[in-house]
């Protein structure tokens, strides 16, 4: 009876192994679900920065990837992964640390102390030219988008929220020691430096993280347009084709808002879409950032609601915020005005 319970009892334990087995996250899938897309299959970027980078993974701890992809890069194109497990995003992390045969580096979370009027000086004179006066990065990202093709990165934007959450001040002082070989981050030590005096910096850098909240406050750009006809839906929508072609734009297409979600016939007729484009412009939004395909073509969608019809479109400079793409944002500002005229003329 005993031999039958033990066995008994093996055969459970062992269930519960293989089915604790099974159940654990698979880090290459969830990578390739919720990363490739942006920083490429093998981890050599596209849309997003390469992070298979030697230079990079070998500097940056686990801590930094797990809060990274956790938080994200608020106001930019990497987003904050809420969803996802702890376990989850450590499968991911495991896997990405396979791009690398370095061990993890660990770094201490003590903060680094320094005189920050002094960091801002040296900051000025040794990294704004790449990361920008205030620390929002250099201009582009992406390898075969809108960064130069001879440089791996582009500097990371620094006074980021979700930067300052995953980086360690140790980190942090280790990257301006060392720098990143294979990229146009220099070592400061080899720049002539002293210890104390990149301190300095890394105390003005971690003084971003009240600044950027200040910014958040009053910096924030709507991500819609949102205006209100006087008219029914009939003719709100034989005004905004009208107000379309009057802007020398096309219009490309008119669909119900559910067209291919629902069965047909069977889409509410108080949800439209509008698609349409000035090909001229949409070539020249494309030469200057591929990205911007990402919300193109242009379209206002029509929705009716209690005997109101309001036309809704995005706001492409809300858009455009999220590249750091100064030319980018000349273009983005020029589709809004343009956006605004339509909806405006055909609301009237």
């Amino acid at each position: 009876m005993r031999i039958k319970t033990g066995i008994h009892l093996a055969m459970v334990l062992l269930t519960l192994g293989s089915s604790n087995i099974s159940a654990a996250p698979n880090g290459e899938k969830l990578y390739k679900q919720h990363c490739a897309a942006c920083h490429g299959t093998d981890g050599k970027g596209g849309v997003g920065v390469p992070i298979a980078l030697p230079s990079f993974l070998d500097s940056v701890s686990d801590r930094y990837l797990h809060r990274t992809i956790r938080f994200g890069r608020p106001d930019r194109v990497m987003p904050a992964h809420q969803h996802m497990s702890d376990v989850q995003v450590d499968s991911i992390v495991k896997y990405v640390r396979k791009m690398s045969t370095a061990r993890a580096p660990v770094y201490d979370q003590k903060p680094v102390t320094g005189d920050i009027n002094n960091g801002k000086k040296l900051f000025a004179q040794y990294c704004a030219s790449c990361h920008g006066a205030n620390g929002e990065g250099g201009t582009g990202t992406g390898v075969t988008f809108s960064r130069p093709r001879n440089l791996p990165v582009i500097a990371p934007a620094l006074n980021n929220a979700g930067f300052l959450a995953a980086s360690s001040d140790a980190m942090i002082k280790r990257t301006l020691m060392n720098g990143r070989k294979g990229t146009p981050m220099n070592s400061f030590i080899k720049q002539g430096l002293k210890e104390d005096q990149i301190n300095n910096i890394v105390s003005y850098v971690r003084s971003f993280s009240g600044h950027k909240a200040k910014v958040a406050q009053t910096g924030i750009v709507p991500g819609s347009l949102v205006y209100e006809s006087s008219e029914n839906m009939k003719d709100t929508l034989a005004s905004l084709k009208k107000s379309i072609i009057g802007a020398n734009f096309k219009v490309i297409r008119v669909q119900t808002f559910e067209s291919g979600f629902v069965k047909k016939g069977k889409e509410d007729p108080k949800k439209i879409i509008v698609y349409f484009c000035n090909f001229n412009m949409l070539n020249r939004a494309l030469a200057i950032d591929p990205r911007v395909g990402l919300f193109l073509p242009c379209r206002v969608t029509l929705i009716e609601k209690n005997g109101i019809v309001k036309l809704i479109s995005i706001n492409p400079t809300a858009m455009s915020g999220k590249f750091n793409n100064s030319e980018l944002d000349k273009l983005c500002n020029e589709m809004k005005n343009l956006y605004e005229g339509i909806l405006e003329e055909a609301s009237l």
